[in-house]
């Protein structure tokens, strides 16, 4: 009688396989890495590997903002604050980053100010922070993702230039009252960018020769009172009057306008750093008239992070500044504490998700989808924190820090994904 040898058991795979391939990891790309592994059921760390240590997070950063938007504002985005005395209706800003925002399609609080019979005044009031954070790079003021901060942010602060049908068609300008004021120069090949800001002012330039024959480009104006006054009248069609010097009205109601939910879905999803930044002004509103996210920020980590294993230097809330510092374990800690604050089944969906739209939509392909979280990326820095389901059923909290690597982030991408793609597979 012939028998069949019984296959030998597949190798073990548990904790020390994950961190040996951990360091190997680290050698290979010669980087510092940090990494956390934690089991929620257990109550434990799986996996540490200088946990302890501080990383710069990039847009892990926004977790951190997601946090404290949760324990600091309610169900809605407050949208705007108002008074009506007699025939005007006197409003200024919250903060709300969502006004006719191009790619949200929010109408709400357009539709409250353009279907009103009052005159409309718009007041100005202090805004206690800079239009940049705290080791912003200066120079990346021309690109989409480093809007400056303000109180009353329209159109997302940015100018959309677009082109559809080649060369010999027009290109468009939102908000359409820039238009007037763009050069076009067919000469100079002084820029790589197709559309370039003048460094401090709302003054544009066209180079057609770095341009696609189709494109979509967004670049970052300069907000000022004056300049959201000229933004509202031309969105609303109305005439709106600046009010400056002035103290708040007393009596103020607060207009409410999209769910929280859908603020931060878009800020966790496609890491919106201008969606961040004005949700730390949105919380430091309901401390005080004082709009700053600095505020926000230190009431935040005094109140609700004061817990955490390591202090957090916490700086911005976006992560675009490199002076941000969080620890693995401290990640690991926020992540749970957003499972307490929110059942799983309304809090993964908020998060970017492997093979869905956002900034994993590349990576962790598979259905049902296994990893949720935030990915981090900027100059030498590349990260993933948040949750991955394993084939075993298991729920783990991962954080997944890279520092000071020269090769491309898409190579330290990869080989996260390789590592964390196996413990969903085999842990």
């Amino acid at each position: 009688m012939i028998t069949t040898p019984t296959p030998p058991p597949p190798p073990a795979y548990g904790p020390e396989e994950i961190r040996q391939h951990v360091l190997e990891s680290e050698i290979g790309k010669n980087r510092f890495v940090g990494f956390a592994l934690f089991d929620p059921a257990l109550g434990k760390m799986v996996v540490e590997h200088n946990s302890d240590k501080y990383f710069v997070p990039a847009s892990n950063t926004k977790l951190f903002t997601f946090y404290a938007s949760l324990k600091m504002l309610g169900d809605s985005i407050p949208a705007l604050k108002y008074v009506v005395r007699g025939d005007s209706l006197i409003f200024w800003g919250t903060g709300d980053p969502t006004f006719t925002h191009m790619d949200l399609k929010n109408t709400v609080a357009y539709d409250f100010l353009k279907n009103r019979k009052e005159k409309l005044f718009y007041l100005e009031t202090p805004f206690a922070s800079t239009p940049f954070a705290t080791n912003w790079g200066w120079d990346d003021y021309n690109y989409y993702y480093q809007p400056e901060r303000s109180i009353f942010p329209i159109h997302g602060n940015i100018v959309k230039f677009a082109r559809k049908g080649g060369p010999a068609r027009r290109y468009t300008t939102t908000p359409a009252i820039f238009k007037p004021i763009i050069k076009t120069d067919t000469a100079r090949y002084n820029h790589n960018d197709a559309f370039v800001r003048a460094w401090r002012t709302n003054e544009f330039t066209y180079y057609p020769k770095h341009a696609s024959a189709d494109f979509s480009v967004e670049v970052p104006f300069i907000p000022s009172p004056d300049m959201t006054v000229r933004l509202l009248a031309d969105t609303l069609k109305k005439k709106v009057t600046l009010l400056k010097n002035r103290t708040l009205p007393t009596g103020a109601q607060t207009f409410y306008g999209l769910p929280s939910d859908t603020v931060y879905k878009r800020m966790l999803q496609v890491s919106d750093n201008l969606f961040a930044e004005q949700l730390m002004v949105l919380c430091s509103g309901t401390l005080s008239d004082t709009l700053s996210v600095e505020r926000g920020i230190q009431y935040a980590v005094k109140n609700y992070l004061a817990d955490l294993p390591d202090a957090p230097v916490w700086v911005d809330g976006s992560g675009l500044s490199s002076m941000n510092l969080f620890t693995p374990r401290s990640i690991i800690a926020l992540l749970q504490k957003l499972q307490q604050e929110r059942p799983v089944e309304r809090l993964l969906p908020l998060m970017a998700t492997g093979g869905r739209p956002g900034t994993f939509r590349s990576i962790y392909k598979a259905e049902p989808p296994f990893v949720f979280g935030k990915s981090g990326t900027l100059a030498h820095v590349h990260n993933q924190s948040g949750y991955i389901m394993t084939k075993s059923g298991k729920l783990l909290l991962f954080s997944f820090m890279n520092n000071n690597f020269k090769v491309p982030s898409s190579e330290i991408r990869n080989e996260m994904v390789r590592i964390m793609t196996e413990v969903h597979e085999k842990y």
